[in-house]
C-alpha cells in the first residue's frame, strides 16, 4: 500500500458563505486599523506642527493616491462598525437564525459599500 499524499486545500477555491465573508472582513478592517493607528498619529502630529505642515498634508491627502487610501481607511471604518454591531447583536441573542445571520452579514457589506461610495461621491463632488 502506497502512502497517501498529503491534500491540499485552497480556500481561495472555495466559496465562503457571505456571514463568513462579513466575519473575516470584520477581522481583516480591525487589523489595519489598528496597524494604522500609528501613522494617524503621525499625521495629526504633522498637521499640528504648523501651518505649512498642515497644507502639505492636506496636499496629500487630495493627491489621488491619498484619496484612494482615505476611502479604504473610510471602508475598513465603516464595514468594521457594522460588523461589529451585527456581532453584539449575536451577543445579545439578536440575529442567531440563519436567514436573519444572512440577512445582517449582507446588510453589513453593503452599508460599509454605501458609506464608502458617499464619501467617495463628496471627495469628488
Amino acid at each position: 500500500m502506497t502512502a497517501r499524499r498529503p491534500f491540499f486545500l485552497n480556500l481561495l477555491l472555495i466559496r465562503q458563505p457571505v456571514g463568513a465573508v462579513a466575519s473575516i472582513l470584520h477581522r481583516a478592517s480591525g487589523a489595519l486599523l489598528a496597524l494604522l493607528i500609528p501613522l494617524f498619529l503621525y499625521g495629526l502630529m504633522c498637521s499640528l506642527e504648523s501651518e505649512s505642515a498642515f497644507l502639505a498634508l492636506r496636499a496629500w491627502a487630495a493627491s489621488g493616491l491619498g484619496q484612494v487610501i482615505l476611502l479604504g481607511v473610510i471602508w475598513a471604518t465603516a464595514h468594521h462598525l457594522f460588523a461589529g454591531l451585527r456581532h453584539l447583536g449575536f451577543d445579545l441573542g439578536l440575529g442567531e437564525s440563519r436567514n436573519r445571520s444572512r440577512l445582517t452579514a449582507w446588510l453589513s457589506l453593503v452599508l460599509g459599500g454605501a458609506v464608502t461610495a458617499l464619501a467617495a461621491l463628496g471627495m469628488w463632488w
